[in-house]
């Protein structure tokens, strides 16, 4: 393999699979990035067995031919080279020579025999705008369990119908569903599917980088998901099993709700949190007649109360939540206004955007603590 590539156009396509690259892999090839150059263009592919992104980049190929590359080594190594042409060229016993203007470098690779063969995509399913998917997994992601154990929980449900596609997230303590109204052609009744964390992160990577006017071809087999982002294709498995019925979780209706100014809210959780316990991160709520109360306290450190102004003329009711959870949705949302509501102090919360936005059903349900 012998080929020239511009070091800005290796650089940008390097780092989008940094990601996918396993540290500490049992499965050393596993570490690199297959190189593949063939006509006028270089394949580019990283993968940890369980999710995959193949990609390219422009190239002037004068011997075509495949090799890895330890995939961290080759970026952090091309980053630090002037912004010029790359000759990269393969050698004996798998090592590679790279050629910048003046620096020569040598780097020691392993053969492409020892790479795993990933599946290739099947026809197009459907389309989803970049921004879709943008706002789906950006609203949804935060509220995915990080314990191993719950293996369900470490991805998302993805639902896709007719008209609509939704995201749905829990860690058993609180749970993010967003519906977004667009028609979707192919899509006959109801699809569904469970996409691993590190996909959805990677894929919110590589639909942000495209743009919001790039479209995404989907399609599915037996055990994959591929997502066509331009150039650029994901492929990661399912997860297995059955994901916990969420209908039943989303309150059918509050008997009291609270409006109250997103980033007041959000400054006065920040400050009383500071005084919260270190493990349950628990602040309590005091909604009264205009005002929500804020208060914190832990034995070792201290305590803290503020008073925001509200909308509320209800029944004056206490109730603890997780601060932390709070403040992960206030984050990803961009509203002037937000609604609390609950039917007591033993029910769950749940946070929405006020006032709803059109096309987009978008609803936080926390469980509440006792503090």
């Amino acid at each position: 393999m012998e080929l020239t590539v511009k070091k800005t156009d290796l650089v940008k396509e390097l780092s989008l699979g940094q990601g996918v690259i396993e540290r500490k892999s049992t499965i050393p090839v596993l570490a690199n990035v297959l190189v593949e150059a063939e006509g006028e263009e270089i394949s580019l592919t990283v993968t940890d067995l369980e999710l995959g992104i193949r990609t390219s980049c422009p190239a002037t190929v004068v011997r075509e031919g495949t090799t890895t590359i330890p995939a961290r080594r080759l970026l952090d190594y091309v980053r630090l080279l002037p912004d010029a042409e790359l000759a990269v060229k393969t050698l004996e016993n798998d090592s590679v020579s790279l050629v910048c203007g003046r620096s020569k470098t040598r780097i020691a690779g392993m053969s492409r025999e020892n790479f795993p063969e990933l599946p290739n995509m099947p026809p197009t399913l459907t389309k989803i705008p970049a921004a879709l998917l943008v706002n789906a997994i950006s609203k949804t992601i935060f509220a995915i369990a990080g314990e191993e154990s719950r293996y369900t929980l470490t991805g998302s449900l993805l639902l896709i119908k007719e008209a609509s596609l939704a995201m749905v997230t829990t860690d058993g303590h609180r749970l993010a569903y967003v519906e977004i109204k667009h028609p979707f052609e192919g899509i006959d009744g109801e699809w569904r599917a469970l996409l691993p964390r590190k996909a959805m992160a990677e894929l919110l990577k590589l639909a942000t980088e495209g743009g919001d006017a790039m479209t995404v071809d989907f399609s599915n087999d037996e055990n994959h998901l591929f997502f066509q982002c331009g150039h650029r294709l994901l492929i990661s498995r399912k997860l297995t099993g059955q994901f916990p019925d969420y209908e039943r979780v989303l309150p059918a209706e509050a008997s009291r709700s609270v409006i109250l100014n997103r980033e007041e809210a959000a400054a006065a959780i920040r400050r009383v949190a500071q005084f919260a316990d270190d493990r349950s991160h628990a602040i309590r709520l005091e909604v009264r007649s205009g005002e929500l109360v804020l208060s914190s306290s832990a034995s070792e450190v201290g305590e803290s109360e503020e008073s925001v102004a509200v909308e509320y003329s209800g029944e004056t009711i206490k109730i603890g939540f997780n601060s932390q959870y709070l403040l992960d949705f206030l984050g990803v949302v961009d509203s002037e206004n937000i609604q609390l509501q609950f039917a007591s102090e033993e029910s769950a919360g749940q946070l929405r955007v006020e006032p709803a936005e059109e096309g987009l059903d978008y609803r936080y349900v926390v469980m509440p603590m006792r503090v």
